[in-house]
């Protein structure tokens, strides 16, 4: 099997562009009385001289543009092999270190879900698993949902042994939700997932699967509505289900159209044994990067750069010379660093 060409296509107008959706505060309709407005002043000033200021401070990391000639056009390079089945740009995910799954794939191409949020109108109904031994399982879902996605995910979520397969499904009613499966006696079936957005034509994009918190589970990370005033969650798979651990506002970890879901990477950035994650803002114009600390999930640094961020986004180096690279949509390749 070839490697798949990360392409975008022209599609319509696209649905999931609602700015209705956007996290925004009008003040003005809200009312306020002169009074209470300078007491809500005097609140927050009062608040800030309490030292109360390590959830919003930001250290700035500094952005230099490097030869864009010497990198692959997608910063970094596709290896995945290309998913048998018929879905366009569909990759098989594999795993080779151990567990009880070696491969997942999505397959049964359907129409029937026309959002178009990754370049075409084609999803896919099936998914399907290797075992060791080269048996192949399969999940089909009904006909009002698909999985919106291009590969699945292959993480032992809980650190059993066993490996989850982390997907996103949507429902053709309801929108996207992220979707965890699993073997149990041999059977690949659904262990949890969370709630659909609510809507039609409202997606999500997973941005990384780390042990964000530091223990011996993996979190879920993923942006909800990206191209809308997107939220960025963290999730944990604790007795068969999903525990929301985290939320900050803010973020987009995709362009409308485009078959490039890596839009985002995963480092330890201060050596504290906890992974962290760089995501771009939601005009995707700054590349944040947040945490957990001793205080929960906050956004710890950040760097403006001068056009939107369009691909795959690399970690090279560790510990003070560790750098994130980024390609953007006027065709400059940035690093970030300290």
């Amino acid at each position: 099997m070839g490697q798949t060409k990360r392409a975008k296509r022209a599609i319509p107008k696209p649905i999931d562009s609602d700015p209705s959706n956007l996290d925004t505060i009008d003040l003005m309709t809200h009312s306020i009385s002169k009074r209470k407005t300078l007491r809500l002043v005097a609140l927050a000033f009062a608040f800030l001289l309490t030292g109360a200021t390590s959830a919003f401070a930001q250290d700035v990391w500094t952005a230099a543009p490097l030869d864009a000639a010497s990198r692959p056009a997608e910063v970094v390079a596709e290896t995945r092999q290309s998913a048998p089945g018929g879905i366009p740009h569909g990759l098989v995910e594999t795993h080779d270190g151990g567990g009880d799954i070696t491969a997942a794939w999505y397959e049964a191409p359907t129409d029937t879900y026309r959002h178009g949020i990754l370049g075409d109108a084609i999803e896919a109904s099936t998914l399907l698993v290797e075992l060791p031994a080269g048996a192949v399982l399969s999940f089909r879902l009904p006909v009002t949902e698909v999985f919106e996605d291009l590969y699945p995910r292959l993480a032992d979520l809980d650190a059993d042994g066993k490996l989850e397969v982390v997907t996103i499904r949507s429902s053709i009613s309801l929108g996207a939700s992220v979707t965890v499966y699993g073997l149990r006696d041999g059977i690949l079936m659904q262990l949890a997932s969370t709630a659909f957005i609510g809507r039609p034509n409202r997606w999500l994009n997973i941005a990384g699967i780390a042990r964000f918190r530091g223990t011996s589970r993996q979190e879920i990370a993923y942006v909800e509505t990206p191209h809308i005033g997107g939220t960025l969650y963290f999730y944990e798979f604790v007795n068969e289900g999903l525990e929301r651990v985290g939320t900050l506002r803010g973020f987009s970890n995709h362009e409308i159209g485009s078959t490039e879901l890596r839009l985002s990477a995963v480092a330890d950035i201060n050596g504290n044994g906890r992974m962290d994650l760089a995501v771009p803002s939601a005009n995707r114009r700054t590349l944040r990067i947040v945490g957990f600390g001793p205080g929960g999930l906050t956004s710890f640094a950040s760097s403006d750069l001068p056009s939107r961020i369009d691909k795959a986004i690399a970690v090279e180096g560790f510990g003070k010379n560790l750098r994130f690279v980024v390609g953007l949509e006027n065709g400059d390749v940035y690093e970030i660093r300290r």
